[in-house]
């Protein structure tokens, strides 16, 4: 069964510190964290399936999965929450951290990806 949701990749300058922040960012996000405790929508790291082999850059990024019965409208909607969420920890993250910020980029999941 192909999985419905958003993905949300950082560029190059981002580190596993950036990622795994956002991560716990987006899970104490209101609207996020009530679906992740019904159940409704999983949060995880994977590991990129688009860089050729031997690619020797940052390889990772953070799928938000919906889980059960999902629509593509659902989608689009989750898609705003996460963007607006991601640029306030973006804000959030350049008070905090020295540095350039990584450039975000949210996209809905391939419907084809597991």
């Amino acid at each position: 069964m192909p999985e419905l949701g958003v993905r949300v990749r950082l560029d190059g300058r981002a580190s596993d510190s950036d990622v795994n922040a956002l991560k716990a960012w987006l899970e104490r996000e209101k609207p996020l964290e009530e679906r992740i405790r019904e159940d409704t929508l999983r949060i995880e790291v994977r590991h990129r399936t688009d860089q050729p082999p031997g690619h020797m850059g940052f390889g990772t990024e953070i799928v938000l999965v919906v889980l059960g019965s999902a629509t593509s409208a659902a989608v689009t909607g989750l898609m705003g929450y996460v963007e607006r969420a991601v640029r306030a920890w973006l804000e959030n993250r350049g008070r905090v951290e020295s540095g350039e910020s990584p450039t975000p980029s949210v996209e809905p999941l391939d419907s084809d990806e597991r």
